[in-house]
């Protein structure tokens, strides 16, 4: 718990200084990961719930992400969409998987996090702490942008906007998925 906070403070010293947010362009770095461009979507009316995104990219062995913390809300689990019966549900997880040198994203419409009891409604333009927990590289303090109600997130290297695997080699050549591998 104390690292966890620990990692709160940073970020939000980081973003009281002006600082450049993290997991932007550049990523976060913990441990074998890279965290790249956490986003959530601006409240829309009086909404008390959020979703954030990020891309996970790793570049070791396979681990878990397990917890996510910010003082934005009262609580932020993990969560997916699942069709069922043509309808897509929401379905709670107790981790989620980070494949070994993939990237995994959390993206609309598959992996997020799902902040409950918001603090205050998500405005464009802000930002917030969060800190991601995972079980080798341990805690990871990243800075949320928020962006446009209906947005679906920042355009670059480290976003798509399909699903499955995608292939690529070891120039970073991102293309779209929840997991991108590695060619040896």
């Amino acid at each position: 718990m104390k690292k966890n906070l620990a990692a709160i403070f940073v970020a939000l010293v980081s973003a009281m200084a002006g600082l450049p947010p993290g997991a932007g362009a550049e990523g976060v770095k913990a441990g074998d990961l890279v965290l790249y461009q956490a986003w959530a979507r601006a409240s829309a009316g009086r909404s008390t719930t959020g979703a954030v995104y990020i891309s996970i990219h790793n570049h070791g062995s396979a681990q878990r992400l397990l917890s996510a913390e910010t003082p934005a809300a009262d609580q932020a689990k993990l969560h997916t969409h699942l069709m069922k019966d043509g309808v897509l549900r929401m379905r709670h997880l107790e981790n989620i998987e980070v494949q070994e040198k993939a990237m995994t994203e959390l993206k609309p419409g598959g992996f997020h996090l799902m902040l409950m009891r918001l603090k205050a409604p998500l405005r464009e333009g802000e930002t917030f702490p969060l800190t991601l927990v995972f079980d080798k590289a341990g805690p990871a303090a990243v800075t949320v942008k928020v962006m446009k109600v209906g947005s679906m997130g920042p355009k670059g290297p480290h976003h798509g906007t399909g699903s499955g695997i995608h292939n690529h080699d070891e120039k970073h050549e991102h293309g779209t998925g929840l997991h991108h591998k590695h060619r040896k």
